[in-house]
């Protein structure tokens, strides 16, 4: 099996390479190292992004349809080779996750402008997925929104409001 560590400043996370289809009894499921890269420094866009997210979900609850994404969008996901949420799995967005975390910090300003740029294209994504309750792909390893909101949910100050 896969084994992966993400250092994260002071935090260093041994975690497992598992399947969205992991069972209970594994050390680590694949949403718990969503949980596991909301810990330490988090990107202040990134704060932003999951406020945001969580204020819409908590006060409208996802009553209004968000727009998708356009071509703009597509094409810098696409730069980095990102897949569109509703085609990644939670190991795929965990490990866009991480780099996400250390672009936004990144003494480059067009690879921190872009970084966050994709962060909100992840929100404007998930919010699309779960106001639709639909996601093209209905396969279940297909679930990388899940992993995106737990993220959003543990390092949003609305999560308990």
């Amino acid at each position: 099996m896969e084994s992966y560590t993400y250092s994260n400043n002071n935090l260093v996370t041994q975690t497992t390479g598992l399947s969205a289809l992991s069972t209970e009894n594994d050390k680590f499921s694949s949403l718990s190292t969503s949980a596991l890269l909301a810990k330490g420094e988090v990107p202040a866009s990134h704060r932003r992004v999951a406020d945001n997210y969580m204020i819409i979900k908590k006060i409208y609850g996802f009553s209004a349809v968000q727009s998708r994404l356009n071509n703009a969008e597509k094409a810098l996901l696409a730069k980095y080779d990102f897949n569109p949420l509703e085609y990644s799995t939670i190991k795929q967005i965990n490990e866009e996750l991480v780099y996400l975390k250390k672009w936004s910090v990144s003494p480059e300003p067009v690879l921190r402008e872009e970084a966050d740029e994709i962060i909100q294209i992840r929100g404007k994504e998930l919010k699309y997925i779960i106001s639709s309750s639909y996601a093209s792909i209905t396969n279940e390893i297909y679930n990388g929104y899940m992993a995106l909101n737990r993220y959003f949910e543990d390092i949003s100050k609305y999560h308990g409001v």
